[in-house]
């Protein structure tokens, strides 16, 4: 699927992420950084044990400064390593196997895109971004309501001022979450910012 905004062009691809090539990929994080579980295991076992070294170094920091782990929508940017991409951006994404996270799963989840998508701001020279849909994994967001909920945050953002990117690819590997979006989009397709390109 394709879909071309003002400022940017939203690419979904059924895929590994791992194994994509972006100037930035974005992996979902939980709150220690610690790769154990899906799409960001896979991403923290293509980058190589370095990865997994520097990520126990930032959870030793926080507690050697009496900090908690890092809350939702906490963004760091680390080396890439053995990734193919010029850096790797942790996104502490909502894990709605707890309740306190599922209860506020509809503010926490913009929230986390925003932080990404002010993370992205920062870098220079960044034409191309991969990233997993945020929560719609192992962290277990309720899929239709998800992928309504990414299309509309992803697209208004390409469309914005805001957006400095020329690419974002959407890499997408849980199969019900593809047929959550298929849905959604025929539904809502009239409703989202841009245009449809995909058989362009």
């Amino acid at each position: 699927m394709k879909r071309t905004c003002k400022h940017g062009v939203l690419k979904v691809f059924y895929g590994d992420l791992s194994k994509h090539e972006a100037d930035i990929i974005a992996t979902p994080s939980d709150n220690r950084l610690s790769g154990r579980e899906g799409i960001d295991a896979k991403v923290y076992d293509v980058a190589g044990e370095e990865l997994r070294e520097a990520c126990k170094e930032i959870s030793v920091k926080q507690r050697k400064l009496n900090l908690p782990p890092c809350p939702v929508s906490t963004t760091k940017f680390n080396k890439p390593y053995n990734l193919s991409c010029k850096y790797l951006l942790h996104v502490v994404s909502p894990d709605c196997r707890r309740p306190a996270q599922d209860q506020n799963r509809r503010d926490l989840l913009p929230k986390t895109y925003s932080a990404m998508f002010t993370a992205i701001q920062g870098k220079k020279e960044i034409k191309s971004v991969a990233a997993a849909p945020f929560s719609m994994d192992i962290f277990s967001y309720p899929h239709r309501e998800g992928a309504k909920m990414t299309f509309s945050l992803l697209l208004e953002w390409l469309d914005s001022e805001e957006c400095n990117i020329e690419e974002y690819h959407m890499i997408v590997l849980n199969k019900n979450f593809i047929d959550a979006m298929r849905t959604v989009y025929r539904e809502t397709e009239d409703q989202l910012p841009g245009r449809d390109t995909t058989d362009e």
